[in-house]
């Protein structure tokens, strides 16, 4: 039976719902947890330190496929080896983050899919504003721990904003401990509202980082609906379980014998506004109604 390696960022109960869509992709290729393919996974625990190791372990073990779904992990993935096959997920440009030559013919050992993010991020800027009218300076919250998506990230943020005449302050968090300091820092900077960049570790502290959004009073924009579900005022992007979906069938693919460089990246193709009307009552915002009528969903 082949052995396909798993690496999570984060902690099993945060992936619940991308498990589901990876399994659905799987059968869909013909391939079922337990009866053709056994699945070993490597739990980071929200420590991308530790993903070198776990890449590198599953190397030694000589699993058929490497799944990483997460920048930090594919990364390490693609550091780890150049011969085992590597199925990834990652919320930035795979090109420019160095792990495919292309997206239609990615070469080498790496295929994937990756969610909307850079070509959203002036979108998410104007639908901030939109919320926020008064909203002449933000903040962009990266973090430091994954520098490639950070950089990428930060630096087309910065650039939207230009052209939409706002002023941009770019803040760093790693830990629990340094979102208070993001949000004090704010106050001082005069930021009236958030941008959180696409991140594992962001993703996996949603509903704090919702909470101190909602002691600040500082509206904040996502990547991902499960943000906005967290108790995030409002998200925009792809989604997860379509991207998910579908390296679960190119695993299913490469296992039958398929070359990641003969699989094109897939990339989302649809991309949701979700807004949370309980957390803008909970900041003091009223949501404008063109904002309502455009969201393809509204959590009451």
């Amino acid at each position: 039976m082949p052995v396909v390696g798993f690496v999570g960022s984060d902690t099993p109960d945060l992936y619940a719902e991308r498990l589901r869509a990876f399994r659905l992709g799987l059968k869909v290729a013909g391939f079922t947890e337990g009866q053709n393919v056994t699945i070993e996974y490597r739990w980071a625990e929200g420590r991308n330190d530790r993903l070198p190791a776990l890449t590198a372990d599953l190397v030694r073990r000589q699993v058929a496929v490497i799944v990483a779904t997460t920048t930090p992990s594919a990364l390490a993935a693609k550091a780890a080896t150049t011969t085992t096959p590597i199925v990834f997920f990652v919320a930035g440009d795979p090109v420019q983050l160095g792990l495919v030559a292309s997206l239609n013919r990615p070469g080498a050992n790496l295929t994937g899919a990756t969610t909307l993010t850079l070509e959203v991020g002036a979108k998410r800027l104007e639908l901030l504003r939109e919320m926020v009218p008064a909203a002449n300076t933000v903040a962009v919250l990266v973090n430091p721990t994954s520098p490639n998506l950070a950089t990428i990230q930060s630096r087309d943020l910065q650039a939207a904003a230009r052209a939409l005449g706002l002023q941009v302050h770019v803040l760093e968090a790693s830990t629990d401990r340094e979102f208070a300091a993001v949000f004090s820092r704010m106050g001082e900077l005069g930021a009236h509202a958030l941008v959180v960049t696409s991140d594992s570790f962001f993703f996996s502290r949603s509903e704090y980082i919702a909470e101190l959004a909602v002691q600040h009073r500082i509206p904040a924009i996502y990547g991902f609906r499960e943000c906005t579900v967290a108790g995030g005022l409002m998200s925009y992007g792809g989604t997860l379980a379509e991207s998910h979906r579908w390296i679960g069938v190119y695993t299913g693919q490469i296992l039958k014998g398929e070359k990641p460089a003969n699989l094109p990246v897939q990339q989302s193709t649809k991309v949701e506004l979700i807004v949370n009307f309980k957390a803008a009552l909970a900041i003091g915002l009223q949501v404008p109604p063109a904002l309502i009528t455009r969201a393809d969903d509204v959590i009451d």
